[in-house]
């Protein structure tokens, strides 16, 4: 010790001092008080690794930290430990099951699993599959289905768990054991219409397919482990807002390694810790794979992964080796092991997972004497058997209790497997992902692996091997059920039984309509509407407003000093702007869910709270508003996953049409979302002209969501969501017409008035349809056409698009199938079919959202749309650049009236030059209101 005392300070003496290595905000930034007790600890540390090596000098650094901490002394965080288990030996908890009955189980599970995949694959049907991924992920399955997860009937709720969408044979395995699916079910994996309804599966887990079995989608990769973090969110927002106690419910997300390549794997883990959701924990499945090859096949995944979330604040736990490691760790007193383990790359350690022993004794051990001799005890078959400790359920289970008895932190645990595990065809190779049959040879190696009672002649088909059950009397089938009785049932499994709601009465939709004269936008409205019906009693505490970072763009910040901001740490600082009226108020029971600048976190809570009349028995009503841009085009993977979960509730575009919020550009210019709403079935959009015509549409929108038993056929609601396009443009709001048509409005379209033209009704007639903002320049278009060229025009507000195409293809699919009954018109050709002259069709969209009608229109049909990108100008500008003015609509409908012989052919050429719609210099002194976001 005195000759490495001499050595610094002769170091120090001659001006060059290392340079410190420490960084994170270590103490070395302060000065230091006591230099002769720095001194004196330096060189303990400088003693110990002389003496004891730099294995014990780290233990004992690290030892220190940890007691640092306990004692609430601030040291930074380590981003990454060794490739070991985080929990030692002497730490693991007793297992209380019973490991021979646990591990049979398994073993069925794992055959029905593989067995159901390569049937579904035999010559003639070939419809794909997935077996290895299961396979390496089974144990950390059934430590969870035999101690942890909680079911539907445990008294504190249930637990919620969101499964791998390649493990699903693996559930319906086990559900098969269990008695909720039968054989013939399991041959119809993903076969779900050809043999008949309810006797097919779905290819993963799709609550719309299979409403009764699966809760979450999640095969979209990366969506479950955002969709997790905002549904353990979720849980404590609808506990501290005292709605439903959800203290003993616990959300699971079980992940894969590649998977976790998506970025949105990682872009809320940020959230998960800033809220101390400990009650979520993230499962992931390191089998070190992706589809077609290594995840890192020159790095360490897991080690990548634990720096990750360990900066992002949440506990870590490691699951490397089984427990046949643990002897070999207790002998390396250098850490020469522990060092192997930390430099050998994944793609090495896959290699590992199929070569011999031999192999492995050669290049994992033979390079280092101590290592090598380490081993030499053992077998080359016993090293071929070392096994990594996902698979170890001992290691899982003390990870598991680990992470359900952790407070104040998410949790992760990181575990390390081999894809396709205990099939030695598929087990650790690139390809093993694509291989979806097993040969009559391979089917006679993995039954022998699993120790099954099979028959060799039961196997010389490989197309037709046989399910195995050990019967409802054998100790497993036993012992299975009892350990989900005791957990409050089977899983995974969906509930519908959400309590009733009392709709609100005609009182709070009335105001909006008696129309304004000063202009609104129909943002405006829509936000009034929601804001009354946030102080229904019945209703008004189940709203849930969401909006990423734009409260006050869309009007809302009137709601922060009553409804709050939720946080569940409340608020603690004096907010900057708390001298005002509308200043920003959090609270732990808090309505608004502000979600930052995250459209994906916002979609997260959408789906969360949309879908909590189901995972929660508790209707709730969510209400996101965005710019339309940045819905359906930026989140449309998670409205899909929206729809699959049969969730309910408003999406609302504002902000929408291509020349209404001109002053943003081409980013912010919304021509398309309709077009987008219209591919997910479950989607119902509607684009309101006017304010009297929005109470009428969401009313609609509660009743067929939320109006339980109100349809005999859909006795807990319909499984739609609604997606409004409002936009932020002030226009004068009519009052809602005498003998409006409310049943047309609701269906598509509406006449809003008759054109009238002061020379009599012999004159050119035209229909113009008109949706949202168009409906103003449609009715200047009108009153021009009327005093100007005496063509009379009628006026067709048309609501959505969307649903009147919906009900013409209805329409003709039923008369596919029932060619022998009275023929259906679609209700858009029914509503035109006495009309005269033809049909111009207008938006602030591009032409082929109001194409999707075209041919069920009875009349000529031509159309006007912003096709093409968005521009920064003024709305006038912008609507002549696309020519879907009121001019542009004049010079359109002369046009196609010449062509039918109504009008002389030169008074269209002559229109559009009067009005110059090929030129928006021409409107440049046009002003505008309301033009900022």
């Amino acid at each position: 010790m005195k000759s490495n005392q001499r050595e610094r300070q002769d170091t120090v003496a001659s001006g060059h001092e290392p340079p410190a290595i420490i960084t994170e905000g270590m103490p070395t930034q302060l000065p230091d008080i006591d230099p002769d007790e720095t001194r004196e600890w330096v060189e303990s540390l400088d003693a110990v690794l002389d003496e004891r090596g730099k294995a014990r000098a780290r233990y004992l650094m690290l030892k220190l930290i940890e007691r640092a901490r306990e004692r609430q002394v601030g040291v930074p965080a380590l981003r990454s430990t060794d490739y070991i288990n985080s929990i030692p030996p002497e730490r693991e908890p007793w297992f209380p099951g019973d490991e021979h009955i646990e591990r049979r189980i398994r073993a069925f599970i794992r055959w029905n699993a593989a067995v159901m995949v390569s049937k579904a694959n035999r010559k003639g049907l070939e419809v794909g599959g997935h077996i290895a991924t299961y396979q390496s992920a089974a144990s950390l399955y059934e430590v969870g289905f035999n101690h942890f997860f909680r079911g539907k009937d445990h008294p504190g709720g249930g637990d919620q768990i969101f499964i791998q969408g390649h493990a699903s044979p693996g559930m319906y395995a086990r559900a098969f054991l269990e008695g909720r699916l039968s054989a013939d079910q399991l041959d119809g994996f993903r076969q779900e219409v050809s043999r008949g309804p309810h006797q097919g599966l779905s290819s993963y887990p799709h609550p719309r397919l299979m409403p009764d079995f699966w809760e979450f989608p999640t095969v979209s990769m990366g969506l479950a482990a955002l969709n997790s973090i905002y549904q353990a969110r979720f849980n404590r927002y609808l506990h501290n807002r005292g709605i439903k106690d959800t203290s003993q419910q616990h959300v699971w997300a079980f992940l894969g390694d590649g998977e976790m390549g998506e970025p949105e794997s990682l872009g809320a883990i940020g959230l998960a810790a800033r809220e101390e959701l400990d009650n979520l924990t993230f499962v992931i499945n390191c089998n070190l794979q992706q589809l077609d090859g290594p995840v890192r096949g020159n790095g360490k995944v897991i080690q990548e992964l634990e720096a990750f979330f360990r900066g992002a604040g949440w506990n870590v736990v490691k699951v490397i080796w089984g427990r046949e490691w643990d002897n070999l760790l207790a002998q390396d007193h250098d850490g020469a092991l522990v060092n192997k383990m930390n430099t050998t790359p994944d793609g090495q350690f896959q290699t590992y997972s199929v070569e011999s022993g031999e192999y492995i004794r050669e290049n994992f051990f033979g390079g280092d004497q101590r290592l090598r001799q380490m081993v030499s005890g053992l077998s080359d078959e016993d090293l071929r058997k070392l096994p990594r400790g996902g698979h170890d359920y001992r290691k899982v289970y003390a990870a598991f209790k680990s992470a359900t008895e952790h407070v104040g932190q998410p949790t992760v645990i990181l575990a390390q497997t081999i894809k396709g595990w205990t099939i030695e065809a598929l087990e650790g190779r690139n390809a093993t992902h694509q291989m979806k049959k097993l040969t009559s040879d391979d089917l006679k190696a993995f039954r022998d692996r699993l120790y099954l009672p099979i028959e060799d002649k039961d196997l010389e088909d490989a197309y037709n091997p046989p399910y195995f059950h050990p019967g409802t009397d054998s100790p497993e089938y036993q012992y299975m059920m009892e350990r989900r009785k005791q957990l409050g049932g089977s899983l995974p499994s969906r509930r519908v039984t959400p309590k009733t709601l009392t709709l609100p009465g005609d009182a709070v939709y009335k105001p909006l309509a008696k129309g304004s004269n000063a202009p609104v936008a129909t943002t405006m409205a829509l936000v009034r509407l929601f804001r009354d019906l946030m102080k229904d009693p019945e209703i008004g505490h189940r709203i849930v407003p969401i909006a990423p970072d734009e409260y006050r763009t869309f009007g809302m910040d009137s709601m922060f000093p009553t409804a709050k901001i939720y946080s569940p740490h409340g608020q603690n600082y004096e907010a900057v702007d708390r001298n005002l009226l509308l200043s920003w108020k959090e609270s732990t029971a808090g309505q608004l869910l502000h979600e930052g600048i995250s459209e994906a976190g916002a979609m997260g809570s959408v789906l969360a709270a949309g879908t909590a009349y189901a995972t929660h028995g508790e209707p709730m009503i969510p209400f996101y508003i965005f710019y339309s841009m940045f819905g359906f085009q930026r989140t449309g993977d998670w409205m899909w996953a929206f729809g699959d979960q049969l969730g309910r509730g408003f999406l609302v575009g504002a902000t929408a049409g291509r020349t209404t919020l001109t002053g943003e550009g081409l980013q912010h210019a919304d021509g398309h979302s309709p077009l987008l709403a219209s591919t997910n079935p479950a989607a119902v959009h509607y684009d309101p002209a006017f304010a009297y015509e929005i109470p009428y549409i969401v009313r609609d929108g509660l009743r067929r969501m939320y109006g339980y038993g109100l349809d005999k056929d859909k006795p807990h609601g319909e499984d739609v969501f609604y997606y409004l396009t409002v936009y932020n443009e002030p226009v004068a709001q009519p009052a809602e017409p005498e003998n409006l048509d409310v049943a047309a409005l609701l269906k598509g379209m509406y006449r809003f008035s008759e054109g009238q033209v002061a020379d009599g009704e012999d004159v050119p007639r035209v229909q113009l349809l008109g949706s949202g903002v168009s409906l103003p320049w449609v009715r200047k278009a009108q009153q021009i056409l009327a005093d100007d060229y005496s063509v009379a025009a009628d006026i067709w507000s048309v609501t959505s698009w969307n649903e009147l195409r919906r009900d013409a293809v209805a329409a003709e699919q039923h008369n596919l199938l029932h060619p022998q009954e009275p023929e259906q018109v679609p209700f858009v050709t029914e509503q035109l079919k006495d009309t005269k002259g033809p049909v111009v069709a207008v938006s602030d969209f591009m032409r082929a959202v109001q194409d999707q009608i075209s041919r069920w229109v009875p009349n000529d049909y031509t159309s006007l749309g912003t096709d093409g990108w968005g521009l920064a100008d003024t709305r006038a500008a912008a609507r002549r650049h696309f020519q879907v003015d009121a001019e542009s609509i004049v010079v359109a409908t002369l046009e196609i009236l010449a062509k039918r012989g109504d009008v002389k052919p030169e008074v269209a050429a002559e229109a559009a030059r009067k009005y110059r719609i090929d030129d928006p210099t021409a409107v440049a002194g046009v002003k505008q209101e309301g033009a900022g976001a």
